[in-house]
């Protein structure tokens, strides 16, 4: 059984599941929100596969604090969204980005979201995490990328 770092923030949105899904399931859309787009002003990306939901692809090339990568949606529903999120440079490393959307008891306008990103416990991840704390460095990120969601579905 493979061991997980996991790092996860919470935000409760004023929208109902389903319209915040299309901003998680389209990786066009992540421009708007995601804390990372903003790294780079000459961010090189590449979209293939279907528009949104399973099977989209986002590729990304960028500066040195960019790094580059890919991910690709493995699953979409009413309450979950799953991602293959790779790492090529400035590390190789391989993760699962994860959305859960609770609609929230007795108001089903908000919407509890946990995103989550899991980490495999490899070698080379247990050495960079003595160098790195991941919950340190990607935990912000996580928080504002949550907050800039919030900002685009409460439009």
């Amino acid at each position: 059984m493979t061991e997980y770092t996991t790092v996860e923030r919470t935000a409760v949105i004023d929208a109902a599941p389903w319209e915040i899904l299309p901003h998680l399931a389209d990786f066009h859309r992540w421009r708007e929100w995601s804390p990372w787009e903003q790294i780079d002003p000459d961010l090189n990306r590449t979209y293939s596969g279907p528009d949104s939901g399973v099977g989209a692809h986002y590729e990304w090339s960028g500066n040195k604090k960019a790094g580059s990568g890919h991910m690709t949606i493995e699953s979409v529903d009413d309450a979950l969204v799953k991602v293959d999120l790779v790492f090529t440079k400035p590390f190789k490393s391989a993760s699962k980005a994860v959305f859960v959307l609770t609609p929230q008891p007795g108001d089903p306008h908000q919407t509890r979201v946990i995103w989550q990103i899991l980490t495999p416990k490899t070698k080379m991840m247990r050495i960079v995490g003595l160098l790195m704390n991941l919950e340190k460095a990607v935990g912000p990120d996580l928080e504002r990328g949550l907050a800039q969601l919030k900002v685009q579905v409460e439009r």
